[in-house]
């Protein structure tokens, strides 16, 4: 069962937040705005890739491979998946 969205989220959160209060501690206000940026940017990833591992559990079949299919996952579905999903409108 993989990790609740929140839990992965607070994990980030809390490694950006400690290097920050180090940087405010020591009054390096470069730091902070880059440790600022840089964490904006990881959670906006982050969250992609979270959207995508839960379209891609959500998918038929997702719970896994019928009795007569292999186990390997199905890589052009998954691509095919990402595709849709990022597919400008």
């Amino acid at each position: 069962m993989p990790r609740p969205r929140d839990r992965i989220l607070a994990n980030l959160e809390s490694v950006y937040r400690e290097a920050y209060d180090r940087a405010k501690a020591a009054n390096d206000q470069p730091r902070m705005a880059d440790l600022d940026a840089v964490y904006q940017r990881e959670q906006l990833l982050l969250e992609v890739l979270l959207d995508i591992r839960d379209t891609l559990a959500s998918q038929p079949g997702a719970t896994g491979p019928a009795p007569d299919q292999s186990a390997a996952p199905d890589p052009i579905a998954a691509l095919e998946t990402i595709r849709r999903i990022t597919k400008l409108r």
